[in-house]
């Protein structure tokens, strides 16, 4: 008797679409960092990145591992760094944040290049964070307030682009037809290739 699996990747990409246009409305200058964010971080950002990439790990799947539980923990650290401090431990220095910055945007820049298998959509979603990653971490380094808030509107466009991913998913699936474009993969992918 066999099992068919359901695709962990919409709840992944909406899990970190959502709580990224979120947090970057913050830093676009809108509104101020808030409980709001910081629980999106935890739970929808965090923690179900971390199930869908368990997941991903059920069905054999090495890029939505790597991708969902890294960026589930990412938030989860973030949330850390930014909470731990009120609770007394010393907070990071800006130019520190520039590395951890910096680190994941090369993390990121990698899972760009084993995005050019797939389709478009999710090219799009990892170049835009690879950019976003460069533009906190140059904010960072530099104190140019300027800079992050243009990342702020660039993480908006990154975050929206995975809600879009996600959804098309989920509405291809549903409809059995393109209802939402993805682009075609470079390379002839496996199936869960082409949906994770």
């Amino acid at each position: 008797m066999s099992t068919q699996l359901a695709n962990p990747a919409p709840l992944g990409l909406m899990g970190f679409g959502m709580t990224t246009v979120l947090l970057n409305i913050h830093n676009a200058g809108f509104f101020p960092l808030d409980s709001m964010i910081l629980a999106m971080g935890i739970f929808y950002g965090g923690i179900s990145q971390v199930i869908a990439g368990i997941m991903c790990f059920k069905r054999g799947d090495s890029f939505g591992t790597t991708a969902f539980t890294s960026y589930g923990l990412f938030w989860l650290t973030l949330v850390g760094l930014i909470a731990l401090p009120k609770m007394g431990f010393a907070p990071s220095p800006a130019s520190f944040m520039g590395w951890y910055l910096l680190l994941w945007g090369i993390f990121t820049g990698f899972m760009f290049i084993g995005s050019l298998r797939y389709p478009f959509a999710k090219q799009v979603v990892f170049g835009s964070l690879t950019v976003l990653f460069a533009l906190l971490a140059i904010r960072d380094f530099t104190g140019n307030e300027t800079i992050g808030v243009i990342a702020g509107f660039e993480g908006i466009f990154c975050g929206a682009s995975a809600m879009y991913f996600a959804m098309a998913q989920i509405l291809n699936a549903e409809y059995g037809r393109a209802v939402l474009p993805i682009g075609s993969p470079r390379v002839s992918t496996s199936t869960n290739a082409v949906t994770a």
